[in-house]
């Protein structure tokens, strides 16, 4: 399963030649150095480890700076993991750009939403809002969320107010509309979770290659 890490840079749109606009997500995706080969005899599973950005050596801890210096490769500022059953096919040092990915194929995505913050149950939940009218003491509360007497309380996971938003996201069989190698761009059809400058992590989609097989 090829797989890449990204930063994202916003959004455009572009035209089809029958003049058919469609939204675009556009994404610098790599290049990427595989930084560690994972197998069952050492790690009990098979995968490869990768690195992606560059980092100052004062930014890079100890422990992680042996583990470059082993591998003989400058140091990364992000590190990621996926697993593959051809790891045969993959060596330390070696780079995966956008090329090893096609045009008109499907990926999932992952990366960080954004965070908004505590918020209420009208935007975190999409409740609705009290009456507006003069008078009305209720006007963006949560609402009743127990019974009348019995049982008297309040059941654990009812929606109300709190933390909403930066949590991981992935959106499933987003296309590739375009490649650009020479700029280590990638085009990828409609929204992306996170913010501009977000890590996005960019893998073949699963569901797709089940169909395939």
């Amino acid at each position: 399963m090829k797989t890449i890490l990204g930063k994202k840079i916003g959004m455009t749109q572009i035209f089809t030649e029958a003049g058919e606009v469609i939204p675009v997500s556009v994404v610098e995706a790599g290049p990427v150095t595989v930084t560690q080969i994972k197998n069952e005899e050492k790690d009990g599973y098979k995968g490869i480890q990768i690195g992606f950005g560059e980092v100052k050596e004062k930014k890079v801890t100890n422990p992680l700076k042996g583990h470059f210096e082993k591998a003989d490769l400058p140091y990364k500022k992000h590190l990621a993991e996926f697993r593959a059953d051809d790891i045969e096919n993959y060596e330390v040092g070696q780079a995966i750009t956008v090329e090893d990915f096609e045009v008109g194929k499907k990926v999932d995505v992952t990366g960080t939403s954004k965070g908004k913050g505590t918020q209420g149950p009208i935007k975190r939940h999409g409740q609705s809002r009290g009456p507006s009218s003069h008078g009305s003491k209720y006007h963006r509360g949560p609402g009743s969320l127990g019974g009348t007497s019995y049982p008297g309380r309040v059941f654990k996971g009812q929606t109300g107010a709190g933390r909403m938003g930066n949590e991981t996201v992935t959106v499933q069989n987003v296309e590739i509309i375009k490649i650009i190698p020479e700029k280590n761009v990638m085009l990828l059809k409609g929204a992306i979770p996170g913010p501009k400058g977000g890590l996005m992590r960019i893998q073949e989609a699963v569901k797709a290659q089940k169909q395939d097989k």
